[in-house]
C-alpha cells in the first residue's frame, strides 16, 4: 500500500512524526470523551436543576446521539476528501464551539440543542483518525497505535469523574462545559505544527487507485454490511457506561456526588487497558503468522464472551464487587474496540477508509440512540436489572456478525 511504501522509503522522517501525531489523536479523543462525558457527570445536577426524569435525560443524551449519528458516514466522506489533518481540525474547532456553547444555554431545550451540534462535529474523530492511522503505520503496529489514540476515550472517561466533579462542585455545571471546549481550541496549535501539510509530509495518493466511492455502492458491500451490524449491536455497550454510570451508581447503588467522582473513573481505567491489551495480543497474533483479520477476530470472541459476564451485576450485594464487575468487563470491551476499529484497516483502501469508519460509526449511533433510549424507559417503569442482562448477551451477536467479513485481507 502507499502508505507502507512511504514509511518504507522516508522512515527518519515518519519515525520522527508518526508517534507525535498518534499522541494528538490520543489527546483528541480525550478531550472529545471529556467533553461528552459532561453530560453524564452533572446529570445529577441538571435532573435537580431542571427536574428531569431518566426519560427526559435520555433525550438529551439522543439529541447529542443524532447529531453524531446522522452526520458521521457524511464527515468521513469529508475526511477522506480533505484528509485527515483538515477534517479533524474542523471538527475540534465545531465540537469545541458547541461545548461552550452549551455553557450558556438557557434550559433543557437549548442543552439538547447545543448537545446535537456537539455531536455533529465529534462525529469526524474516529473516521479521521483511523485514516491517519493507515497512512502512518504498518499493519502488523496498528492494532496498538489505534489503541493508543482510543485510549484517549477511555482516559477522557477516567479524567470527567474527577476534573469535572471538581469544576461543578467548586464553581457550575456551565464552567464543567465551558473548559472543555477552551481545552479544544488550544490543541489545534500542536496539530497544525506537527502533522504535515505538503504532499510529500504524507503518503501519495497513486494514480491507480480506486475512486471514492458513493455511500449508496459501499454499503451494498458485505465486508460493510457485517462490520455496521457489528458495531449497531455491541457500540451501546460502551455508551451505557458512557452516559449512565454516574446515574446507575446514584440511582442504584445510592452514591453522592463526591463518591461518583471518586470511584466512577475505576471502569475506564481497565477499559484503556483493554484497548492496549487488544491491540498488543491482535499484533502477537499477527506477527506469528495469523492473518490480520483472524487475529482481530480472536480477540474480539473472547471479549463479547467476558462481557456477558455483566448479567450477574444486579445480583451483586457489594459495591466494590459491582465496581470490580464493571471494570472486568469494560476492560472485555477495550479489547473488542481497538479490533473492531483495526478491521477496516485490513480490509479496506485507504482512500475510502474514513467513509467506511464514518458509516460503521452511523450504525453504532443509531444503535446506541436506540438502547438509551429504551434504557431511560426501562429505568422508568422497571429497573437496571433488564438493561444490564441486555446489554450484556450483545456483543455475542455482535460477534457473529463481525465475523462475516472476509475472508478476503488487505494487508
Amino acid at each position: 500500500m502507499a502508505s507502507e511504501a512511504f514509511l518504507a522509503t522516508q522512515p527518519i522522517r515518519a519515525s520522527s512524526r508518526r508517534w507525535a501525531i498518534c499522541g494528538l489523536l490520543f489527546a483528541a479523543t480525550f478531550l472529545n470523551y471529556l467533553d461528552r462525558q459532561t453530560l453524564s457527570i452533572v446529570s445529577p445536577v441538571l435532573q435537580l436543576q431542571y427536574h428531569l426524569t431518566a426519560t427526559a435525560y435520555s433525550h438529551l443524551l439522543a439529541a447529542f446521539l443524532v447529531g453524531y449519528t446522522v452526520l458521521q458516514a457524511f464527515a468521513g466522506k469529508v475526511v477522506d476528501t480533505l484528509g485527515a489533518r483538515s477534517g479533524l481540525l474542523i471538527a475540534m474547532l465545531w465540537w469545541s464551539g458547541a461545548g461552550l456553547l452549551a455553557s450558556i444555554a438557557r434550559g433543557p431545550f437549548q442543552l439538547g440543542m447545543f448537545l446535537f451540534l456537539m455531536g455533529v462535529g465529534e462525529s469526524a474523530n474516529w473516521p479521521a483518525s483511523v485514516k491517519a492511522t493507515q497512512q502512518w503505520f504498518a499493519p502488523r503496529e496498528r492494532g496498538f497505535s489505534i489503541a493508543v489514540f482510543n485510549c484517549g476515550s477511555a482516559a477522557g472517561a477516567v479524567a470527567a469523574p474527577i476534573v469535572i466533579t471538581a469544576l461543578t462542585l467548586r464553581f457550575s455545571w456551565r464552567v464543567a462545559f465551558a473548559v472543555g471546549g477552551v481545552l479544544g481550541i488550544l490543541w489545534i496549535v500542536p496539530w497544525l505544527l506537527l502533522f504535515p501539510q505538503t504532499p510529500q509530509s504524507a503518503p501519495a495518493v497513486p494514480a491507480t487507485s480506486p475512486r471514492l466511492q458513493s455511500w449508496l455502492n459501499t454499503i451494498r458491500r458485505r465486508d460493510v454490511c457485517a462490520l455496521m451490524s457489528a458495531r449497531f449491536l455491541a457500540d451501546p455497550f460502551w455508551f451505557f457506561f458512557v452516559f449512565w454510570l454516574p446515574d446507575y451508581l446514584a440511582r442504584s447503588r445510592h452514591f453522592s456526588m463526591n463518591r461518583i467522582g471518586a470511584t466512577a473513573w475505576l471502569p475506564f481505567v481497565t477499559a484503556g487497558l483493554g484497548n492496549l491489551t487488544g491491540g498488543y495480543l491482535s499484533g502477537h497474533l499477527l506477527a506469528a503468522g495469523l492473518p490480520a483479520r483472524s487475529a482481530r477476530l480472536r480477540v474480539m470472541a473472547v471479549a463479547a464472551v467476558i462481557m456477558l459476564s455483566g448479567v450477574g451485576v444486579s445480583y451483586l450485594a457489594s459495591s466494590v464487587l459491582v465496581l470490580g464487575a464493571f471494570s472486568l468487563v469494560t476492560f472485555a470491551y477495550g479489547c473488542w474496540a481497538t479490533n473492531v476499529l483495526a478491521l477496516p484497516t485490513d480490509l479496506f483502501h485507504e482512500h475510502e477508509i474514513a467513509m467506511v469508519t464514518g458509516l460503521t460509526g452511523t450504525a453504532a449511533g443509531c444503535g446506541s440512540i436506540v438502547v438509551m433510549l429504551l434504557v431511560g424507559a426501562l429505568i422508568d417503569h422497571v429497573s437496571y436489572k433488564p438493561v444490564l442482562i441486555g446489554i450484556s448477551c450483545i456483543p455475542l451477536l455482535a460477534f457473529y456478525c463481525a465475523s462475516l467479513t472476509g475472508p478476503g485481507e488487505r494487508v
